[in-house]
């Protein structure tokens, strides 16, 4: 079962990182994405999150189950970017 972002959903993604890391850590903006970069086996490939964070090469992704979702994450990635440079 899928769920779905929404304006609740924010909300309590948030509260809950206020609750379990502390207010400092409260995030200005989310963005959602469907799809993980995910090894065959399951696994999230942080590697490879960390390298789109850092505007890195990613290396190899001959392991990975889907690669569309290494386009969404940079998508979502640039849309944020975009977002901070404006403010």
């Amino acid at each position: 079962m899928a769920i779905l972002p929404s304006e609740q959903l924010h909300k309590d993604l948030v509260q809950h990182i206020r609750t379990t890391i502390g207010p400092i850590a409260s995030p200005d903006q989310l963005y959602f994405v469907t799809k993980l970069p995910k090894t065959r086996s399951g696994k999230i490939m942080r590697r490879l999150l960390k390298a789109l964070a850092q505007n890195e090469k990613i290396g190899d992704i001959s392991t990975l189950e889907d690669e569309a979702s290494v386009d969404e994450i940079k998508s979502a990635f640039t849309e944020l970017k975009q977002t901070l440079a404006k403010s």
